[in-house]
């Protein structure tokens, strides 16, 4: 049996939504024991987002395998007292409550600090714990839009959000870094440090080639759907069945072996008005006219075949259900089974492979699930843990 990077590595976790949900997972994923506290009887507020997958949460399907579900009132005594002697043997504390939350129910950096000197505790929050906006309420949505990502998003009539928790995500993401980097700190140093990340800042970050095009060229780049706005041609363009084909010409050498293989004009190279990339892009217009009537007279596939032939990176454009088939993912062996409360699921490896160590895929936890294991494996004794049950403090 093989033992996981993580294992022996315990993460408690006050965690709702995305961002530290998803952080979470992937410490599970490397074998950490996350310990998830729930609110009694709803649970995470993420359960309830949706109910297509039999019955469950899509959200929270993907976010919360291989975790423990311990209910806890932490309003109550005993339930705060339950959580302290967790946090007592954990390594890692994960939270993305609301605003000032962690530090009204004692659970501030500084008072875990002097409590628990070697816990990690993370905090997620969404516009950082100081400055003007540490009391504003974010979602994911709402960072999109403060840090100007919705504005480039879309089509030159109307923006769009992307369309998937981009800031959550990324906040996700640091916080998960952020919390190996202490882990390791703390192994080979012996000292710790707490992590924080906020969605607005996680996304800022993401945000850098905008930010730079803007700032230095004087205005922000063009909302162009799918075209590129720094680079053409690169974007999807219609065949003749219907179908969209995109790729992306990056170089001089590419436009070269465009013009004379796909376009049948050698003559495009040299001219003035494509000659460059900043030329092409200056000339879009008339360059994606002459690529649309070319793409118009294939299907795709053959349109696909030319491009690869001369080596144009190139792709069809799928919709998801063409992705949850793509021959990639089937080939690779990526999909596993996932249980989830009644039924099982399919849910993609976790796209970091380590060689020699199997992924861990294991179940998505119902509410509470776990309550009286770990509350047992605290050594409390049955009638205790019936009576907190009584009281409604799990």
């Amino acid at each position: 049996m093989h033992q996981l990077p993580l294992s022996g590595i315990t993460v408690v976790s006050l965690e709702q939504a995305v961002a530290a949900p998803y952080a979470t997972r992937q410490l599970a994923d490397l074998g950490a024991r996350v310990i998830k506290v729930e609110r009694p009887g709803e649970g995470d507020f993420a359960r309830r987002y949706d109910t297509t997958v039999h019955g469950h949460s899509s959200y929270f399907v993907w976010l919360n395998r291989s975790k423990e579900s311990l209910t806890l009132d932490l309003k109550h005594p005993r339930g705060m007292e339950i959580l302290h002697q967790l946090l007592a043997g954990a390594d890692v504390f994960v939270q993305n409550l609301a605003p000032g939350a962690a530090g009204r129910l004692g659970l501030g950096v500084d008072a875990l600090a002097d409590r628990y000197p070697r816990l990690i505790p993370c905090t997620i929050s969404g516009y950082g714990t100081a400055g003007p906006w540490a009391d504003r309420k974010s979602y994911d949505l709402l960072v999109q839009c403060q840090t100007g990502l919705v504005s480039l998003t879309g089509t030159a009539e109307e923006t769009a959000r992307v369309g998937i928790s981009v800031a959550d995500i990324a906040a996700g993401m640091y916080a998960y870094s952020g919390v190996l980097t202490a882990l390791y700190t703390r192994a080979t140093t012996g000292r710790t440090h707490p992590v924080e990340v906020s969605l607005f800042e996680a996304l800022a970050e993401w945000m850098g080639q905008p930010a730079n095009y803007t700032r230095y060229g004087g205005s922000q780049p063009a909302r162009l759907g799918t075209q590129h706005a720094t680079i053409a041609p690169y974007g999807a363009f219609p065949t003749a069945d219907g179908r969209q084909v995109l790729f992306s010409v990056q170089n001089e050498r590419e436009w070269a072996a465009l013009c004379a293989g796909f376009l049948g004009q050698p003559v495009l190279t040299h001219d003035p008005r494509f000659a460059t990339g900043s030329d092409r892009v200056a000339h879009r217009d008339e360059l994606n006219a002459i690529v649309a009537e070319r793409c118009a007279r294939s299907d795709a596939e053959e349109v696909l075949k030319d491009l690869e032939e001369i080596g144009i990176a190139c792709a069809g454009v799928n919709d998801v259900a063409a992705f949850l088939d793509h021959p990639v993912l089937a080939a690779r062996e990526r999909w596993r089974e996932v249980a989830v409360p009644g039924a099982t699921v399919q849910a993609l490896l976790p796209p970091a492979d380590l060689a020699g160590l199997p992924a861990r895929m294991d179940p998505v936890p119902a509410v509470g699930e776990h309550t009286e294991a770990i509350l047992t494996g605290l050594g409390l004794a049955a009638d205790y843990i019936e009576a907190l049950r009584t009281d409604a403090v799990i």
